[in-house]
C-alpha cells in the first residue's frame, strides 16, 4: 500500500462523518435528510459537495457550511468546497403548483410554489412596508420572488418599489392574453396602481374586485417563483375572501402595532384566516418603539407588548418587532426601500431575519402538507 495515500479520506467515510451535523429544526442529520449531494473526494483529500436546502433563505445556511467544513477537516480533508443550492418544495394544499385543480375547485398560480399573504385587518400599521421589505429580503437571500398588490382602492406598492413602468400585454401560446409584470430590484410586481389614474378614486363592488384578483392570479405571467408575496388591503372583506377562494395560499403573516385598536382588528383577521383554512405563519409587530439616534432611550408611543400578547393568545410566534425608523419611511416614499437603500442597516438585517423565519416555516408547512379535505369551498364562508 502506498503510504502517501494511507490516510486519504474516502467518499463513504466523508459522508458518514457528516451524520454528525444535525438540523436543529428536524433533529435529523443532514445526510439522512438528503441535503448532502454530489460528494466527491480528490486524491489529495479535497472534498467537494452540494448542500441542498429547503429554501435559499434558510437561517442555518452559514452555520451548516461551517459545521460541514469543521467535521470534514477533522476527518482529514485537506480542503472543503461547498456549493449551496435550494429545492423549494411547492405547497401541498391539495394540488401541485403547476396549475392543477384541488378538491375545493381552487386553481394554483402557474409556476408559483408558495403564496404568502401579508395582512393586518387594519390600515396604517405598515403592512405594505413589511410586504415590500419581506419580498426584497427573500430575493436578496437568493429566492425567486414576486409581489402582488391587492389593495385595489389604495395601491401603494408601485410608489414604494419605485415602479412607473406599466405592464405589457402579450399573447401566450396556450393561456391567451397575459400581463407581463414590470420588475423592480429583481422582483416582479403587479398592482392596480399600474392600470388606473393615481389621483382618481376607484368605486367598485365585490364582483369587480373578484375579477381583478382573478386576473392578477391567473392572467399575469409570473414565471417560476419560489414565493409570491401578496400585500392585502385593510379589513376582512371581498379581496381576502376572493384570494382564499381562488388560489392555495400557503400561509399569512399578520402585521400589527402594539396599540389595542390595532390588535382588535388583527384578532378579526386571524379569525378570518382560520375560517378559510389559511394557516397563520406568525405575527409582526410594527412601530414597536421610537429611539432617537442620539439616545439609548426607547419611547413606546403605541404601547408595549401587543404583538407578544397576540402570539400567546393564538399559540403562534412573534416573528419580528420593527421600531419607528425615519429611513424606512423615507425609503418607501422614494421608491428605494430600506433593504435596497441600506442593506446592512439594523432594520434591513431584521427584515433578513424575518425572511429566514418565514421561509423556514413555509418549508416545514410544505413538508407536512395540509389535508385537502380541510380546505375552504367556494360559498362555504359564513
Amino acid at each position: 500500500m502506498n503510504p502517501s495515500t494511507d490516510n486519504v479520506l474516502d467518499p463513504m467515510s466523508a459522508l458518514n462523518s457528516l451524520k454528525a451535523v444535525i438540523d436543529p429544526e428536524s433533529k435529523k442529520d443532514l445526510v439522512t435528510l438528503g441535503l448532502i449531494q454530489e460528494l466527491k473526494v480528490s486524491p489529495t483529500g479535497q472534498v467537494s459537495l452540494r448542500l441542498v436546502l429547503s429554501t435559499p433563505a434558510h437561517p442555518m445556511k452559514e452555520k451548516f457550511q461551517e459545521e460541514i467544513k469543521r467535521v470534514l477537516k477533522a476527518k482529514g480533508a485537506s480542503d472543503v468546497f461547498i456549493v449551496v443550492g435550494a429545492d423549494v418544495k411547492p405547497a401541498n394544499r391539495g394540488t401541485s403548483h403547476q396549475g392543477g385543480q384541488r378538491v375545493s375547485g381552487v386553481s394554483a398560480i402557474t409556476g408559483v410554489k408558495h403564496i404568502i399573504a401579508v395582512s393586518s385587518g387594519k390600515g396604517g400599521v405598515g403592512k405594505s412596508t413589511v410586504s415590500t421589505n419581506l419580498a426584497l429580503a427573500l430575493a436578496l437571500e437568493g429566492a425567486k420572488v414576486g409581489l402582488m398588490d391587492t389593495d385595489v382602492y389604495g395601491p401603494n406598492i408601485p410608489t414604494m418599489m419605485g415602479v412607473t413602468e406599466r405592464p405589457q400585454i402579450f399573447n401566450h401560446p396556450t393561456r391567451g392574453e397575459l400581463f407581463a409584470p414590470p420588475s423592480a430590484h429583481g422582483i416582479k410586481v403587479m398592482s392596480m396602481g399600474f392600470l388606473i389614474d393615481p389621483d382618481q378614486p376607484l368605486v367598485w363592488r365585490g364582483p369587480m374586485l373578484h375579477s381583478v384578483i382573478n386576473q392578477f392570479c391567473h392572467q399575469v405571467e409570473w414565471g417560476d417563483l419560489d414565493y409570491l408575496i401578496v400585500d392585502m388591503p385593510p379589513g376582512t372583506g371581498d379581496v381576502q375572501l376572493s384570494l382564499a377562494q381562488m388560489v392555495p395560499v400557503t400561509g399569512a403573516v399578520l402585521v400589527t402595532t402594539p396599540q389595542e385598536v390595532s390588535m382588535q382588528d388583527v384578532r378579526k383577521a386571524y379569525a378570518m384566516f382560520e375560517k378559510v383554512k389559511i394557516p397563520v405563519i406568525g405575527f409582526v409587530e410594527n412601530m414597536s418603539w421610537f429611539q432617537p439616534e442620539d439616545s439609548d432611550k426607547k419611547y413606546f408611543i403605541f404601547g408595549e407588548g401587543g404583538g407578544k400578547l397576540l402570539a400567546q393568545k393564538f399559540h403562534s410566534e412573534l416573528l419580528a418587532q420593527f421600531p419607528l425608523v425615519i429611513k424606512i419611511r423615507e425609503g418607501g416614499d422614494e421608491g428605494r426601500p430600506i433593504m435596497i437603500r441600506e442593506p446592512s442597516s439594523p432594520s434591513s438585517l431584521a427584515f433578513r431575519d424575518l425572511a429566514r423565519k418565514v421561509a423556514l416555516k413555509v418549508a416545514k408547512m410544505a413538508e407536512e402538507g395540509v389535508d385537502p379535505n380541510q380546505l375552504i369551498q367556494i360559498g362555504k364562508f359564513n
